[in-house]
């Protein structure tokens, strides 16, 4: 992790807890479509530190939540794992920065360790915006620990907000970790934060939410494009709460590598069920030979995928 500002309300957390616990989160668990399993709860506490005057960072029970604390309210990104326990622990967190409401609530997709409590800042008053790819991916999305609630605001590409002086863009770039995956840019912070689409850990698509490995790498490239110093991941990993621009910028060289890699096995016809074990991955510190990624209906809808690029590069 890195060394925190002075006003840090901070923690050290344990790497290999918190990257053992972010995986069964972010990838969540190989489900059928209206039978999702999320991960279970996470297992270390949340706590909070500052990245950059008035920008914090809430780890542990979930993905990472933004907080970025304005003189007329806060901006919330990602809401933790889904109960009361994590909402009021989250709220907790802030309010040891900020006793200004939240006005304003953005998720990044629809796994309940991200989207759980929207409902709770929803009843509180909040704004909660979203893609209109993750409301509809909550229809039919059921996880063990309930259902979360839908958004009161959605947007289709691109939508602005405002709030104390501080401007947020949110962007919708394509699919990728899924179908209604959010980027939520702070331009004057220089601070994007992306959900699981840039992830300390290993990586995953969820195809039977609308994910895809082959449009994951255009989305990198809009990414890339935006103006920041600062990524907060939706899981952390390595000992590190965020990502320089050079760290994501390797992160997306890693995945140019996987698909790149992986087109040339299917454009070669390695079978399906050898896929996985076929591409190298060992240079790039990823294992894709796991259950996740070999999940039946993920492991049809890479290969589909990946001959989907190859014809189209044959045009």
């Amino acid at each position: 992790m890195q060394k925190i500002h002075s006003k840090c309300f901070s923690v050290t957390l344990v790497a290999t807890a918190a990257a053992a616990v972010s995986i069964v989160s972010s990838a969540q668990a190989p489900q059928e479509k209206g039978k999702g399993k999320g991960g279970p709860p996470a297992a270390q506490p949340q706590k909070i530190e500052m990245i950059k005057p008035d920008f914090y960072v809430v780890t542990g029970a979930g993905g990472n939540s933004s907080v970025r604390v304005t003189k007329q309210g806060l901006i919330v990104v990602d809401t933790k794992n889904l109960g009361d326990q994590f909402y009021n622990d989250l709220m907790a967190q802030i309010q040891t920065v900020s006793k200004e409401p939240v006005k304003y609530v953005i998720v990044t997709h629809h796994h309940q360790d991200h989207s759980g409590n929207i409902g709770k800042f929803v009843s509180g008053g909040a704004e909660v915006i979203a893609n209109e790819g993750l409301k509809k991916n909550l229809e039919t999305y059921n996880p063990a620990q309930g259902k979360p609630a839908p958004p009161n605001v959605t947007y289709a590409t691109d939508k602005t907000i405002k709030l104390g002086g501080v401007k947020v863009e949110i962007h919708h770039f394509g699919n990728a970790h899924t179908g209604g995956d959010s980027i939520v840019f702070f331009p004057g912070d220089k601070v994007v934060a992306t959900g699981d689409v840039v992830v300390g850990i290993v990586p995953n698509v969820d195809y039977p939410f609308g994910g895809s490995a082959v449009e994951w790498l255009t989305v990198l490239d809009k990414i890339a494009k935006l103006n920041f110093d600062t990524l907060v991941p939706g899981h952390s990993g390595q000992g590190k709460t965020t990502l320089t621009k050079a760290e994501f910028m390797d992160y997306k060289k890693k995945w140019e590598t996987l698909v790149s890699r992986a087109e040339e096995q299917v454009a070669k016809g390695t079978p399906k069920e050898m896929l996985l074990a076929s591409i190298k991955t060992d240079d790039i510190g990823w294992n894709i030979n796991n259950q996740q990624w070999g999940n039946p209906q993920r492991l049809d809808a890479f290969y589909a995928d990946l001959q989907k690029a190859n014809a189209a590069k044959k045009k």
